[in-house]
């Protein structure tokens, strides 16, 4: 029999009941029985008990297939798991989680039966990352004992627990649980009581922006989600991450969040509604955004809006020879991706000087590729040779495709695309990698509007596997055909998007950024807390603070102004803070601080 906890904090919770044995209730049982709890794993249905311990069953049989536990252990922590049908069963657990349906009434019910089961010093836990924590705090005879304990999927595998206070909640109880959160192996973020938390708050409003952004025909299922992967390293797409999640669980933690923000950015695209009505909730259905082997299995199939693989229809034109415009990272960058690949490459600059300083970049680049072993010094040797510095763009007359790399200012695009115009032959394509400002305006500088397309490329150019090739009304379907040719020839994936601000990627990713400026200014959240919630609950590579400060907070604020200009989403505002860095000359890691401090080089 446990003892009464008086003062959590002095205790270890030994004992713990997990209410509600879905995916996510399997895996918090199995977390805690590893780390040498005693757990009650307790669900309505009989069949959905016996399922989560068929799951724990085969989970431990891999880990010692893997050589990461002994026959021993594995029979141990299957010892220390029992399931039940009936809520009584937690009677002498030290702290009970509940991850039942995301419904006030249903979790509501349960904690108030669980007042009349669990002894006073019991903790009471919920896993909702949607619902109020306050509300059905205040519901229950011990408020001050109810906190929340958000898990991540899959939780055996994800560091990240959100520890969720409301106004109510007793520290002694916030620290007990924190403690357990860290000797089960885990991070503990600790966070206050609003809908989606950290990191779903940040989250879901970049999906469901991605689901309107793929509702409103801009962009195909599958460019989104390449994009997002390819062109931010991000583990899925937001539209398969939304199957995962399940698209109505998306919905009912949008609305909670819009119930609390009033953020049109939180307000659900109307195709998670049609989606979640129609049941196409995502992998445990069978189809949602995407169409799946069976319910329940990760593998997609092809369906009537995947793409043709036969290629293009239209044929494209000859491409032999290629200029950048530019001497920057960037320029440099690009020029030796197409050297790489085998073209002639004519790199531009105003200045003879400023040229052999970007050829210089490139042999700089490529004598690490050979040391690294990814190319001999023979082939960096010939792609070096491939490379013709000018300090004119009148050598561009014989090239086939014109690329522009400068400054990131449409009046100095619109004088360089003039001058282009006059310069490259007819036929030549004129190629901008602009990543806000509008293709037709380029276009609309030249006498040959359906020559000019984008070619967004990603930094640093020779890594980065994206391109966003942007059509304007005014492009022909050969130029597009064209350009998507050769990034198939220089081995980038390209996505097609229209010219509107931001693109994809930049459409996406900014406005998650400013929200989460907008939670450090609120004082909802550290720096710190947010960077971990990101990089351990969302698989990212980068926190968003670490990211700001690596594109620098000038050029962020300049894509956020875009944004909001071409929406005009209150939401999609500049959130204040990010100005006054700006205006106070922190802009990240090139000037030593932005919303850190780094050393000067």
């Amino acid at each position: 029999m446990a003892t009464p906890l008086s003062d959590p904090s002095q205790s270890s919770l030994r004992t713990v009941a997990v209410v509600g044995l879905g995916t996510m209730g399997t895996g918090i049982a199995e977390v805690l029985a590893k780390a040498g709890r005693t757990v009650v794993g307790i669900d309505i249905s009989e069949a959905q008990a016996a399922k989560c311990v068929a799951a724990l069953e085969a989970s431990t049989a891999r880990g010692v297939e893997r050589g990461r536990l002994t026959e021993q252990e594995r029979a141990e922590i299957l010892g220390r798991v029992r399931t039940s049908a009936d809520l009584r069963s937690a009677a002498d657990a030290d702290l009970v989680i509940e991850v039942a349906p995301e419904s006030y009434e249903v979790k509501q019910q349960i904690f108030r039966e669980l007042d009349t089961i669990v002894r006073p010093g019991t903790i009471l836990a919920t896993g909702t990352n949607a619902l109020s924590v306050t509300r059905l705090a205040a519901d229950s005879s011990r408020p001050e004992r109810v906190l929340g304990l958000h898990f991540f999927n899959p939780a055996p595998a994800m560091k990240l627990v959100e520890v969720v206070s409301s106004v109510l909640t007793a520290p002694a109880a916030v620290t007990a649980v924190t403690d357990l959160a860290l000797d089960l192996g885990k991070e503990p973020v600790a966070v206050g009581d609003r809908p989606g938390f950290v990191a779903d708050g940040l989250l879901f409003g970049y999906l469901n922006q991605a689901a309107a952004m793929y509702e409103a025909k801009y962009a195909s299922r599958e460019d989104i989600d390449a994009a997002m992967r390819l062109g931010c390293g991000l583990p899925m797409g937001p539209l398969a991450l939304l199957d995962l999640i399940g698209v109505d669980t998306a919905r009912t933690v949008l609305e909670a969040m819009y119930a609390a923000s009033r953020d049109r950015l939180h307000a659900p695209a109307p195709i998670l509604k049609q989606l979640s009505e129609a049941g196409l909730t995502g992998r445990k259905a069978g189809r949602g955004f995407y169409t799946y082997e069976a319910p329940g299995s990760p593998v997609v199939v092809r369906d009537a809006l995947t793409p043709l693989e036969d290629g293009d229809p239209v044929p494209g034109r000859e491409i032999r020879s290629v200029g950048v415009a530019g001497s920057g990272t960037m320029a440099s960058g690009i020029a030796e991706v197409f050297a790489k690949a085998g073209y002639e490459v004519v790199i531009a600059a105003r200045s003879e000087e400023k040229a052999q300083t970007a050829k210089a970049r490139i042999g700089t680049s490529l004598a690490r590729s050979v040391d690294k072993g990814r190319m001999t010094a023979e082939a960096a040797a010939q792609t070096l040779e491939r490379v013709r510095p000018t300090g004119t763009y009148d050598d561009f007359a014989d090239v086939d495709l014109a690329v522009e790399a400068v400054a990131e200012d449409l009046e100095v695009k619109r004088q360089l695309f003039a001058a282009l115009d006059k310069v490259c032959k007819p036929g030549a394509i004129l190629a901008t990698t602009t990543s806000s400002l509008p293709v037709v305006a380029c276009a609309r500088a030249t006498s040959r509007p359906q020559d000019v397309i984008g070619m967004h490329f990603f930094n640093p150019a020779p890594a980065m596997k994206l391109v966003e090739v942007v059509r304007t009304v005014l492009t022909a379907d050969d130029v597009h055909a064209t350009v998507r040719e050769v990034c198939a020839r220089i081995r980038k994936h390209p996505v097609d998007c229209g010219d509107r601000a931001g693109f994809i990627v930049n459409a996406l990713l900014f406005p998650y950024l400013n929200n989460a400026i907008k939670m450090v200014q609120e004082h909802y959240a550290t720096l710190d807390d947010i960077d971990a919630a990101m990089k351990l609950g969302g698989g990212y590579p980068m926190g968003p603070f670490e990211l700001l400060d690596v594109v620098g907070l000038d050029v962020s604020l300049a894509i956020e102004k875009v944004l909001h200009r071409e929406f005009r989403d209150p939401g999609l505002a500049p959130a204040p803070l990010l100005e006054h860095l700006v205006a106070a000359g922190c802009l990240g890691r090139k000037t030593g601080r932005g919303f850190r401090e780094y050393a000067k080089r």
